[in-house]
């Protein structure tokens, strides 16, 4: 893999039960413990004829956004990749042999 100036990072997460797969320019630990935060979202160029409604609901969604914080048990990957993917969401399919890492209950 060739080294650029500016890596782009794919980071796949789960949200409200459906899959993220989005591209950023920088992650790192949060402050907040237990949190990751990812700046600089990269989207696709309106170039292309075709328009992907998904990547479309994705840009609307983090217009604006400068920094998101995920929690670092949301995290499912981080690739480092070569080139800019197209973002996407999915739905989260369920009947896996993963079982999630058990959380204690907050004390109130």
């Amino acid at each position: 893999m060739s080294k650029r100036d500016t890596p782009i990072y794919k980071v796949i997460f789960l949200n409200q039960g459906q899959v993220y797969e989005m591209y950023a320019k920088q992650i790192f630990q949060s402050d907040l413990w237990g949190f990751l935060e990812i700046e600089e979202f990269v989207f696709g160029e309106r170039t292309q004829v075709v328009v992907d409604p998904s990547e479309e609901k994705l840009k609307a969604q983090f217009e604006g956004v400068v920094r998101s914080f995920v929690p670092m048990h949301a995290i499912v990957r981080i690739d480092e990749v070569e080139r800019l993917g197209t973002p996407k969401i999915s739905e989260a399919k369920g009947g896996g042999n993963v079982m999630p890492f058990p959380m204690p209950m907050p004390d109130k």
